[in-house]
């Protein structure tokens, strides 16, 4: 299995880079939006790859991110996806956008995938959307909210007054209506002046 290639950029056409890795050519399929993204030739490059063995021979897939190729691989896992409609579907979209779209079961945005109708569409969505129907958040893991930034301030705060010697029940009464966006600083201030007040 090749996990991935590091070398220099010998070349590009419209769908595949050439990678030179010590003096060995290799081929690599990739999205339009990854050859995009692709450095000048001449310059040194690294590609994630997927290696995929047929009775036709073997071919390499190549992506600039884990989310690129973790979501080509899902794809190619539906009856009826092969790689080439896989990387239609990441020239198309980016990973995080085509995973919303499954997850809202958006079947008429993922019909906009070049050689993908309707049907084929439809069971993108039915085979990915328990993997997916958290919108990225399964694949990529999910962005920070809003209060889980603030919660993890606050527990930064609380963290700060234990180690200070205050107990837990004192900690989160100083902390009880502290003022919303502030930093972990600014929270460890109002809970010491409101600790030191009583």
């Amino acid at each position: 299995m090749i996990a991935f290639l590091s070398g220099r950029l010998a070349g590009k056409t419209p769908s595949m880079a050439y990678v030179d890795v010590n003096g060995v050519g290799y081929a690599v399929s990739m999205s339009a939006a990854a050859l995009a993204k692709l450095p000048d030739v001449g310059e040194s490059v690294s590609v994630l790859t997927y290696l995929q063995v047929s009775e036709s021979g073997a071919a390499l897939f190549g992506f600039l991110t884990q989310e690129e190729k973790a979501l080509f691989e899902r794809l190619i896992t539906v009856s009826g996806v092969g790689p080439k409609v896989a990387l239609a579907a990441l020239s198309t979209f980016s990973p995080r956008a085509l995973a919303d779209a499954v997850a809202a079961q958006d079947t008429s945005l993922v019909a906009k995938i070049p050689g993908v109708g309707k049907k084929t569409a439809s069971r993108i969505i039915l085979e990915l959307k328990g993997s997916l129907d958290a919108g990225a958040e399964s694949l990529f893991g999910a962005a920070p909210d809003e209060k889980s930034v603030v919660d993890a301030r606050l527990s930064g705060a609380a963290e700060a007054l234990l180690s200070m010697g205050f107990t837990s029940a004192e900690a989160d009464l100083a902390l009880k209506g502290a003022p919303e966006g502030a930093a972990e600083a600014a929270l460890l201030q109002y809970a010491l002046k409101r600790l030191g007040s009583r």
